[in-house]
């Protein structure tokens, strides 16, 4: 529980230093954010996390996830193609020669 706590106010506290553009980053925190609470908020009442999500077909089953994983997931993802993008490193390098 300590690990979703600290994730979720690490998140937090870096939206002040984001910048305002750049809406896939925005989004890919969000998205984050949004599966560690969903997630923190079954530990706190439950003391799991319980996942529902179960599809395969014959004997290829592909892990147990709830949405909130998938969130956590798809928000990764965006933030490594946010990373990886050529535009995302060139308005970032000039987010940090503005800032001094």
């Amino acid at each position: 529980m300590f690990v979703g706590v600290l994730v979720i106010g690490v998140i937090a506290a870096s939206y002040r230093y984001l910048p305002r553009s750049g809406f896939r980053l925005h989004l890919a925190l969000g998205l984050q954010l949004g599966g560690a609470i969903g997630n923190l908020i079954d530990r706190i009442r439950q003391g799991y996390v319980v996942d529902f999500v179960d599809f395969g077909y014959h004997s290829n089953w592909w892990p147990v996830f709830n949405v909130a994983d998938s969130a956590i997931v798809i928000g990764v993802a965006l933030l490594a193609l946010n990373a990886l993008s050529p535009r995302a490193s060139e308005e970032s390098a000039r987010a940090g020669d503005a800032r001094g």
